[in-house]
């Protein structure tokens, strides 16, 4: 099935190229359907490209999925028209008389900062609370997820002494959990950031639950025990390229401290072509979210409030799990297939 998207999008031409249906409002609204509603709270400057990413994963459920995007008043950003967040864009007063069944919070990049430092954290904690009665289950994205996992579960956002840059081994903590289910045992995912959670304060939280986990990265995905609040600690919806145009924009600011990311560029080389090795996993992940939501939402949203102030939402799993590596032997999938390996003095790359 089709998304559905505003009419005039600029991503549209992109999916396009790349034959995935979508389908903007007039087309849409002569089919017979219910689709699910989602809601896109953007905080990356480049929106479009973010955009444009996201819509690649929801695309791929077969479900109708109908998208609106939010952003912060309380911020202006600097990398996108102002015609297009006119067009596109609402603030959080044009949507709280609305009800969804999904909501998804980007990541941003300010996680180098505490969260009181960051000019839009009262208006983000107010639209999560909207959202606790609003939304029927929510996907935070790297800092959205670092800054819901504080504001809701009290779990401390920890600086690293290095950036966390490159591609990552994640080892599958439950196998019969809805939201990896057909996960292998290890996945990759990307990650970019200045900063993580505490382990601590997660697994002394009876209501979270840790559903992939790796020894370099630590926590990848973990979410309420009920689904409701799915938090990815990595970003799983970066494109192939992304990575690379992030190493290339820190060279040209002359960052220091960033080296290439690890087990992206064979040989840990950045004018090899990289290896798109996450995506089945980020397809599965969107795909096993948006299924699970159209299942268990009631199909009167308005129903919402009721069931997320009595606690009823979707499946309650009492399982939890200790993060850790089911391998004893703590293979790793980069060891001996060269990538991320500098060549020995004197062979080729």
């Amino acid at each position: 099935m089709p998304i559905k998207i505003p009419s005039g999008l600029p991503a549209r031409a992109i999916l396009d190229s790349e034959r995935i249906f979508a389908l903007e409002k007039p087309e849409a609204e002569c089919q017979r359907v219910r689709p699910l509603r989602l809601v896109i709270l953007n905080l990356m400057p480049k929106k479009i490209e973010t955009e444009t990413q996201l819509l690649r994963l929801i695309s791929k459920s077969p479900l109708q999925v109908e998208i609106d995007f939010m952003k912060t008043s309380t911020h202006e950003p600097t990398h996108v028209s102002a015609d297009h967040l006119v067009k596109f864009y609402e603030n959080l007063s044009s949507f709280e008389s609305n009800y969804y069944d999904g909501f998804v919070v980007t990541g941003a990049p300010v996680e180098h900062l505490d969260f009181e430092q960051v000019d839009y954290w009262p208006e983000f904690k107010e639209i999560l609370d909207w959202a606790g009665s609003h939304v029927f289950s929510t996907m935070y994205l790297c800092w959205g997820a670092m800054g819901a996992l504080n504001y809701r579960y009290h779990v401390r956002k920890e600086n690293l002494r290095e950036k966390i840059f490159g591609v990552f081994p994640q080892y599958l903590q439950d196998e019969y959990c809805f939201l990896t289910n057909g996960f292998d045992e290890i996945s990759l995912q990307p990650h970019s950031r200045l900063a993580g959670v505490n382990e601590d304060d997660v697994a002394a939280n009876r209501d979270l639950q840790v559903l992939t986990w790796g020894p370099e990265a630590g926590p990848g995905l973990i979410s309420t025990r009920d689904f409701s609040e799915v938090f990815a600690l990595g970003h799983w919806e970066y494109g192939k390229y992304t990575l690379a145009e992030e190493y290339e924009r820190d060279m040209a600011k002359g960052a220091s401290g960033v080296g290439v990311p690890r087990n992206y560029f064979p040989h840990d080389d950045p004018h090899a072509e990289p290896l798109f090795s996450w995506r089945a996993h980020a397809n599965l992940l969107w795909r096993n979210w948006l299924n699970w939501v159209y299942q268990t939402t009631p199909y009167d949203l308005h129903e919402v409030p009721e069931l997320r102030a009595q606690r009823r939402l979707g499946t309650d799993r009492a399982i939890r799990h200790a993060p850790g590596s089911p391998r004893s032997d703590q293979f790793s999938p980069f060891d001996h297939c060269g990538y991320g390996v500098s060549p020995a003095a004197g062979e080729g790359a």
